[in-house]
């Protein structure tokens, strides 16, 4: 069979572009003739991709306005441009992971909104981009909406990555026929370590904060819990990157992360807004158990008490986080994450995706 999926700009291999690479390779793995179409690449993307016998092709400019935000840049032009692309390639079966291509697919991946995501971040974004969104973020609205309308119209199966993410959709009156998780390589993302964790805190600060509330994490901080945080630099204010007790790490590689993950007392995931969460399924793959929210996409993949910690509210993050730091918790939970972890499996959930495909 031959499939073509369409993803946002792979500048990274991580986030909302990850699924289409894991299930692309394990497609090709089992004999499908698999390519890859993107708004645009980088060279160390397009090299790994070409290792792998994936072909990548790109339809988009070979520039970003919004450097720092890619694919911000790729979404933008999309909606203001909203032309469907009725034959994107020539394959049996085509799967739009992307919310930055407007194209005729079998299957659209739904991963949350745009506009969603932007409203919880605008806090922290950079003057100029906090008040272009404020007075743009109606028309914003209104063409995501108009934009996702149309993608369920030009795509015969519409599925949602997680509970959370179909509601959004939902509330937009789009029909989410299935749902199903991201997949993560838990032949990679394991543990590293059979040895006691160390007294380290782990954590994510994301783009503009999306995936670590700067001031939950600062009080945390302050609380003189030592903490190792990983993320984009240029996004991050200097109180957290210049704070006594925490060790500002930067971008690091998945390799790094694995071995972080393994030997974190556990991971601190204060999201503002997540419609699944990679984050905490990297952790419990790495038998570290995750404390977080009781909402959203981590609400659906952390066990309350088996494989981390569900909070209601800012203030009881912050004294769980303590606690823990205080008084440790059983180490027998981080048997469960693991054993969590693997329901995500991409082996799982590839099977999954062929079943549909199969009869698509």
């Amino acid at each position: 069979m031959k499939i073509c999926f369409l993803t946002d700009p792979l500048v990274t291999t991580v986030g909302a572009v990850r699924p289409a690479l894991l299930l692309a390779r394990a497609f090709y793995e089992r004999g499908h003739d698999v390519s890859l179409i993107t708004p645009r690449f980088n060279g160390q993307t397009e090299k790994e991709l070409r290792a792998d016998n994936l072909p990548l092709k790109a339809v988009g400019p070979r520039f970003s306005i919004i450097t720092s935000f890619p694919t911000l840049d790729a979404w933008a032009r999309c909606l203001l441009r909203n032309n469907v692309v009725r034959k994107i390639c020539d394959s049996d079966v085509v799967i739009n992971t992307s919310s930055c291509i407007l194209a005729q697919a079998h299957i659209y991946y739904a991963q949350g909104l745009m506009t969603r995501t932007l409203d919880e971040i605008a806090s922290e974004m950079p003057l100029h981009f906090k008040y272009a969104y404020h007075l743009l973020s109606p028309l914003l609205k209104t063409l995501e909406r108009r934009f996702i309308g149309r993608i369920r119209h030009i795509s015969d199966f519409f599925i949602a990555n997680s509970e959370f993410c179909a509601s959004m959709y939902k509330r937009w009156n789009i029909k989410v026929d299935e749902i199903i998780n991201p997949p993560l390589d838990c032949s990679f993302f394991k543990p590293t370590t059979s040895k006691s964790p160390e007294a380290y805190v782990l954590t994510h600060f994301g783009t503009y904060g999306k995936e670590g509330k700067f001031p939950i994490i600062k009080a945390i901080a302050d609380a003189k819990v030592t903490i190792k945080a990983f993320g984009n630099v240029s996004s991050v204010p200097k109180y957290l990157t210049n704070h006594p007790n925490i060790h500002f790490l930067g971008t690091v590689t998945e390799k790094e992360l694995v071995h972080l993950y393994s030997n974190a007392l556990y991971t601190l995931f204060a999201f503002r807004h997540e419609p699944f969460g990679y984050v905490p399924i990297e952790s419990m793959a790495c038998a570290t158990p995750v404390l977080t929210y009781n909402l959203e996409g981590p609400f659906e993949t952390v066990m309350h008490g088996k494989t981390g910690w569900l909070m209601n509210s800012d203030h009881e993050l912050f004294t769980h986080a303590i606690a823990l730091w205080k008084n440790g918790y059983d180490p027998g939970i981080r048997y469960s994450c693991r054993k969590r972890a693997l329901e995500f499996d991409i082996k799982k959930i590839s099977t999954q995706w062929e079943t549909i495909l199969t009869a698509s």
